[in-house]
């Protein structure tokens, strides 16, 4: 699950700076992708659209799978 976020993350932002991880949990995962700030705006898009759409492509490949995944997005803090 976390490699179709990967590419997602990707294409949106070639050359940026993020990472994407998973948060085990009990019974859900997370999988945050933390993103510089000057590129938060393409992955979450106008009105949070481009965000809404990969939470429901990752929610659509569940399927079968015993654990539930969640998309967090978080700024990343740049010192």
């Amino acid at each position: 699950m976390i490699e179709l976020v990967e590419y997602l993350v990707s294409a949106l932002v070639p050359d940026g700076d993020y990472t994407v991880e998973e948060r085990d949990g009990e019974g859900t995962s997370d999988i945050v992708i933390t993103i510089s700030k000057n590129d938060i705006g393409k992955v979450i898009g106008k009105q949070g659209r481009i965000a809404k759409a990969i939470r429901t492509l990752v929610k659509a490949s569940n399927g079968a799978h015993a654990v539930k995944y969640n998309v967090v997005i978080e700024e990343k803090n740049e010192i």
